[in-house]
């Protein structure tokens, strides 16, 4: 499954995901990652959730962004949720279509049950038709 939090940059989609987060940590029964382009939320954070900072491993484009999701579930059989902030950056889509980066993303989860939470800095009217029915919250 994937959700998304749309809205153009600086409103507050960041918090909703962290408090998403740290909400579903106290009673989820597998693994919890959140993916971000920096630490800088990192004591945010309940200890609990694996925080990824993206930037470190020299993503170029959303194939290599794909692999780097899949080379996290290899290792990480119990990983239940994912957390995306900042997706459009860390998943090399500025100015892109989303569309099938988020198709595969849903393939993917639906494969390895695994649920996705993204924060996408677009405007719902902004985003494909076939996106908003994945579309939890919109600021």
């Amino acid at each position: 499954m994937v959700q998304l939090i749309a809205g153009k940059k600086g409103k507050g989609k960041t918090k909703h995901l962290l408090d998403k987060v740290n909400a579903e940590v106290k009673t989820a029964s597998g693994n919890i990652t959140y993916l971000d382009k920096s630490t800088k939320h990192m004591f945010e954070l309940n200890n609990k959730v694996r925080l990824i900072n993206v930037s470190d491993y020299l993503i170029t484009n959303s194939d290599e962004f794909i692999g780097f999701i899949c080379g996290i579930l290899s290792q990480d059989h119990d990983l239940q949720q994912m957390y995306l902030d900042s997706f459009l950056k860390i998943a090399c889509l500025e100015g892109k279509d989303v569309t099938p980066v988020i198709d595969k993303l849903e393939k993917i989860g639906n494969v390895f049950g695994v649920d996705f939470f993204i924060s996408i800095s677009l405007d719902e009217d902004e985003m494909p038709a076939d996106m908003k029915s994945k579309i939890m919250m919109s600021l």
